[in-house]
């Protein structure tokens, strides 16, 4: 799986190739599809194993963080895409077919990082609109999201806007002050 991963991490999704995993860790590629079933197996896996590293780095960032969480939650989103763009990337550029699903475990896995930041908006809300956390967690991920591939791509750039990582946070805190939470700023 490291070796995929790195192959991913080297070239993208759009030039990844099976083939070159195979030969990297001396399996043929008829062994390394009886590993994994599938091309799609194989991409899940390696995808899995980006949420891994991504929310390990969220961990590692947040555990330094000395006030607020939740800038640092967005700023690690950012920095992990930008040092890891090729398979940040494939992560979203890898779309299932219809029969294809991820596994309990994977989908646990993978959900290790979405938990991270439901815990850390929850934190953020009074209890009376905690149990929305989650919902507006998702949400919050999303416009994060956005703000990252704009960046990524150049897309704020060509509209002449700078700070896209300020820009997030304003927008998160504006939802989150919206939905109840006091904003402890750094």
């Amino acid at each position: 799986m490291v070796e995929g991963h790195k192959h991913m991490a080297e070239v993208g999704f759009a030039r990844f190739s099976a083939r070159e995993v195979a030969k990297r860790i001396g399996y043929s590629i008829g062994t390394l599809y009886n590993v994994f079933g599938t091309l799609d197996q194989l991409l899940i896996a390696i995808n899995t194993r980006t949420f891994q590293l991504w929310a390990d780095h969220v961990r590692e960032q947040l555990q330094a963080a000395p006030g607020d969480r939740i800038g640092c939650l967005v700023e690690a989103y950012f920095s992990f895409a930008r040092a890891n763009a090729n398979s940040w990337n494939a992560i979203y550029d890898h779309h299932l077919p219809p029969d294809v699903t991820l596994s309990d475990e994977q989908n646990a896995l993978r959900g290790g990082l979405t938990q991270i930041i439901v815990d850390e908006v929850a934190a953020t809300l009074p209890s009376s609109v905690r149990p929305g956390a989650p919902r507006l967690a998702r949400s919050l991920i999303a416009v994060v999201h956005g703000h990252c591939v704009f960046e990524l791509n150049g897309s704020f750039a060509l509209m002449g806007l700078d700070r896209p990582v300020g820009l997030a946070l304003d927008r998160v805190w504006e939802a989150l002050i919206h939905a109840g939470a006091t904003p402890r700023r750094g």
